[in-house]
């Protein structure tokens, strides 16, 4: 007997019909705790179906700005044609029986809600199941597909809190004595570029960004450029994807830059003993900065996609870099066009910006076409989809002939134009910073004054 109903209990999927009654029936008594309730339940977070008829009926009285009660939700169930189905006006009064108070309504809402998470858990285990057996599916496209749906049940738990205006006040007066005494006025992430913050803001949660350039510019510097600064000097998790480079040459660059030592020389090892003090000095500070690398060569958009969710669950990162967009596999390769391949990987880009909620910035080239003047948004190569999904383009751009002066004339910096070409929420323009080409580094220009 205990086996049969073991048996029986796992056939059965997670719910409980008390905490449901006793949400819907706290609902009818104070219409107010909606507002609670709204925080972690939908529809279809209630088990019985009758259950999820009558939670909409109250959410479309409530849209209405309708009173609710039970003659009200009777009317609109008749109205719907569910009164019946719901068990008629004898069930839905027998609802206000079921608790005394709706005191506890966010008690009774979460108990509802762990049920469902708990269901969607047992079908998406199931669906795993079936996909396994599926021979024609890739195991790593089952894993992405797993991931992603995890992250969504897992981020429909983080919900919102009301707070006093007492609460937010001091807060706020905080952030302003921060932003008086720091100078930072900054909404977003700093790149470590003022001049190109000051247009920016810094790089914003959710945004697309892409940054442009002909091969040998240094849009790579760049990048490791920004990204050294955030997760160096800022203390801020980066997550860094090199598809290009190794591991081991993108550190070679960081170290570079951070001990100010000759790009050349480090990779050749022609280095003075007193070098090695700079280097161990910049090693230890690169130690401790929450900087992720992940250097797998011709990465797969799905890989790229499920390992940047992990960097966000288990290390906190708060921005990605991709070095760059053009060596992204696409999932529907295949006799695809590459125009269409392109626009496949920047939409599933923008998407991951939007679903992490932090700044995707992406590395691109542009067309042949744009060497010897700056190039344009129409420049950028392979997908005009590229611009249309960027919140912000910025393209790097200098002449070839400013690199051979600089190296004939001997001087450390070459000046470089950072153009925002687009900018969905603010505006667009040129502003210069300073290439470094011995430590193969960009840095303002008030900074290499200085």
């Amino acid at each position: 007997m205990a086996g049969y109903q073991t048996s029986l209990k796992d056939k059965i999927p997670p719910h409980n019909d008390e905490a449901e009654s006793a949400t819907l029936g706290a609902l009818l008594l104070d219409s107010e705790s909606l507002s609670v309730v709204l925080r972690f339940l939908r529809p279809d977070d209630f088990y019985k179906i009758s259950h999820q008829k009558i939670f909409q009926s109250i959410i479309n009285l409530f849209t209405r700005g309708e009173v609710i009660d039970l003659l009200t939700l009777t009317e609109e169930l008749k109205r719907d044609g569910e009164l019946d189905a719901v068990g008629g006006p004898a069930y839905v009064s027998t609802l206000t029986s079921a608790v005394p108070t709706s005191a506890n309504v966010e008690y009774y809402a979460r108990i509802v809600q762990g049920s469902s998470i708990r269901r969607n858990l047992l079908r998406i285990a199931g669906e795993i199941s079936s996909s396994a057996h599926d021979d024609s599916r890739e195991s790593r496209v089952i894993i992405e597909e797993t991931e992603r749906r995890i992250f969504e049940i897992t981020e429909r738990q983080q919900t919102g809190t009301i707070k006093t205006a007492r609460e937010v006040v001091l807060k706020t007066i905080e952030a302003i004595e921060k932003l008086y005494h720091t100078k930072d006025s900054y909404t977003g992430i700093p790149s470590g570029f003022p001049d190109l913050d000051n247009m920016t803001s810094g790089f914003q949660r959710s945004e697309f960004i892409v940054i442009g350039a002909r091969p040998s510019v240094g849009k790579t510097a760049l990048a490791t450029s920004m990204a050294s600064h955030i997760a160096i000097k800022l203390k801020i998790p980066v997550g860094f994807f090199t598809l290009e480079m190794s591991d081991m040459a993108l550190m070679q660059r960081l170290l570079s830059a951070e001990a100010r030592l000759d790009s050349k020389r480090l990779r050749a090892g022609l280095l003075r003993p007193a070098d090695f003090h700079h280097i161990s000095e910049a090693a230890a500070r690169i130690y401790e900065a929450p900087l992720y690398i992940d250097d797998t060569p011709n990465m797969k958009l799905l890989d790229l996609r499920a390992q940047a969710r992990r960097m966000k669950m288990q290390m906190g990162v708060q921005i990605i870099f991709v070095d760059y967009i053009g060596l992204i596999e696409p999932e529907t390769k295949g006799n695809t066009p590459r125009h269409e391949q392109v626009a496949e990987i920047s939409r599933s880009l923008k998407a991951l910006a939007r679903e992490l909620d932090m700044p995707v910035v992406t590395l691109s080239q542009v067309g042949r076409q744009s060497e010897g003047k700056a190039p344009t948004l129409a420049d950028l190569r392979e997908s005009g989809s590229i611009e249309q999904d960027a919140d912000v383009v910025i393209f790097l751009h200098r002449l070839r002939e400013s690199d051979k002066e600089a190296e004939e004339a001997g001087r450390n910096s070459i000046e470089t134009d950072l153009n925002i070409a687009k900018q969905r929420n603010g505006p667009v323009g040129a502003v210069k910073i300073a290439f470094l080409p011995q430590y193969t580094k960009f840095e303002s220009l008030a900074s290499e004054r200085e």
